[in-house]
């Protein structure tokens, strides 16, 4: 006896726009850990103290 191909549909009600926003939500929610830690890692690349002499900085102001 031969198997039957299933074939799921899905009946979504909402706009593609609302839709892709509410995945998105998730998506965010999901990796919200990495994305705290990605922030963190660039507060902590603005707030190092530059090489730059003060010299160096005046002349390109």
């Amino acid at each position: 006896m031969e198997r039957q191909k299933m074939n799921f549909r899905f009946h979504n009600p909402n706009t593609a726009e609302a839709t892709a926003e509410y995945i998105l939500k998730i998506f965010i929610e999901a990796n919200k850990e990495k994305v705290e830690q990605a922030i963190q890692a660039a507060a902590d690349v603005m707030a190092a103290p530059s090489s730059c002499s003060d010299e160096n900085k005046a002349n390109h102001q």
